[in-house]
């Protein structure tokens, strides 16, 4: 799709028609964008820096010249050798703190489509024969189907340093649950596609998932900044038998005002299915980086109500395609928010207290919310919404909040939710077992877990 077609576009869906996706490749399906422009200006002001030092280089040298016979020949040599070695070092430096050239980029080709991988047309039949032809690996386990649970962050370091104990809590955090669960997880770290970078990356590696585990039934995605804090509270995927993407939002919001918040991608559920498969290809084509991504942005925020302007994200594109082509999508999406499988932090984290003295885990929605999701706080950027000491505080809040009921179990518990020190709050007057069948959150004491009693 060329930039006419661009202009074209954003004319022509004002109201979320129809239309095409901003795609691009090269001819051989593989995505080439320039280079993003961030890179080319931190790669220009290097050149810069370095013609001006070999410039103050020259001036010594000349001076070191004129002025030499204040010097004998040994000195100058001397004099000069470390002013080499100097210079070196510093242009060391300054090579080093820029990225490592790429290999040579070419032109954007608009007029072929943008592909995660091989087409695959027929994936539902090639994973029922393999999982005939491997009992050993079921789709369903003692009536229940397989899930995995993908989430991840970038390979590098934290901006911030105590960011990266965050994630390390909320692993911890998703690891318990998927422990008490009997789901698998999987913590991915690597950028398995270039062009799908930052918020992006999610979508290759849930594809890849789907295509070397056809024994899992689901695959669910969530953000490394979301915390489960309802343990014992269970996502009802029998509800969902005639859906094949499950995620929170609000079909107002959606159809009605169009906005760009109307969904939340920072947890959500695939089935392990041809339908999703086509979902990720015609999802992706928005998502690499570089002009196409800056384009596709410019429709988004065009066509998405409240969408502030900045690059295509994956949240916005996948609204805008739900819409741009409903018939085609919606009748497999669920739209959940009867609990919050994404739970705004801003309005929780103080209220936790009140939940505790009030009602009890397994509740999932407002009373006792199942996920708590730290959005615009960013713990492992240099960045945010919001100030750091109150993301973290919040987080602090929200992991204790959930461990505690983890804690429970063993008889233990944290002094406070702002508090890492362990109290005893076990009933040294009863049984081992007798403590299990009381407080194991694993069969909670109140009935179904996605009961509202």
């Amino acid at each position: 799709m060329g930039q006419d077609n661009f202009v074209a576009q954003k004319r022509a869906s004002g109201g979320g028609g129809a239309g095409g996706l901003p795609t691009t490749t090269t001819a051989n399906g593989r995505a080439r964008t320039m280079l993003p422009r961030g890179r080319q200006i931190n790669k220009t002001f290097n050149n810069i820096k370095i013609t001006i030092l070999c410039g103050f280089v020259t001036i010594l040298v000349l001076r070191g010249t004129v002025g030499i016979g204040n010097l004998s020949s040994s000195d100058a040599d001397a004099a000069n050798q470390n002013l080499i070695e100097e210079t070196n070092r510093i242009l060391k430096e300054i090579r080093s703190d820029s990225e490592p050239d790429d290999p040579a980029e070419s032109e954007i080709n608009p007029n072929v489509t943008y592909s995660l991988g091989p087409k695959i047309s027929n994936w539902n039949q090639e994973r029922q024969v393999w999982l005939s032809q491997n009992p050993e690996f079921p789709n369903f386990v003692n009536g229940k189907p397989r899930i995995l649970l993908l989430t991840g962050s970038p390979p590098s370091p934290c901006d911030n340093p105590i960011g990266d104990h965050y994630l390390l809590k909320a692993i911890k955090n998703k690891i318990d649950y998927c422990r008490i669960h009997g789901i698998e997880i999987v913590y991915n770290m690597a950028h398995l596609d270039k062009e799908l970078a930052g918020y992006w990356a999610k979508l290759p590696m849930i594809r890849r998932l789907m295509l070397s585990h056809p024994e899992i039934e689901w695959i669910w995605w969530m953000d490394s900044d979301a915390m489960f804090t309802d343990m014992v509270f269970e996502i009802p995927l029998s509800k969902y038998d005639k859906h094949n993407l499950v995620i929170h939002g609000y079909p107002d919001l959606l159809f009605e005002q169009k906005s760009w918040i109307a969904l939340n991608t920072g947890s959500f559920l695939f089935r392990n299915c041809q339908w999703s498969l086509d979902l990720l290809d015609a999802w992706a084509p928005m998502g690499p980086k570089g002009a196409i991504r800056e384009e596709a942005g410019k429709i988004l925020t065009a066509n998405l109500k409240g969408r502030p302007a900045f690059e295509a994200d994956d949240q916005s594109a996948l609204i805008y395609l739900l819409l741009s082509q409903k018939d085609q999508w919606m009748d497999k999406v669920y739209i959940e928010n009867q609990y919050y499988l994404h739970g705004y932090w801003a309005g929780l984290v103080d209220r936790y207290e009140e939940m505790m003295e009030k009602y009890h885990p397994g509740l999932g929605d407002e009373r006792w919310p199942f996920v708590t999701h730290f959005v615009g706080c960013k713990p492992c950027g240099s960045y945010g919404d919001y100030p750091v000491e109150q993301c973290m505080r919040s987080m602090e809040r929200a992991f204790n909040f959930a461990d505690n009921q983890v804690l429970k179990l063993y008889g233990f518990g944290h002094r406070g939710l702002l508090s890492p020190k362990i109290k005893r709050i076990r009933n040294e007057t009863v049984t081992p077992l007798e403590y299990v069948d009381q407080f194991d959150i694993r069969r909670p004491v109140h009935g179904n877990s996605g009961s509202r009693s």
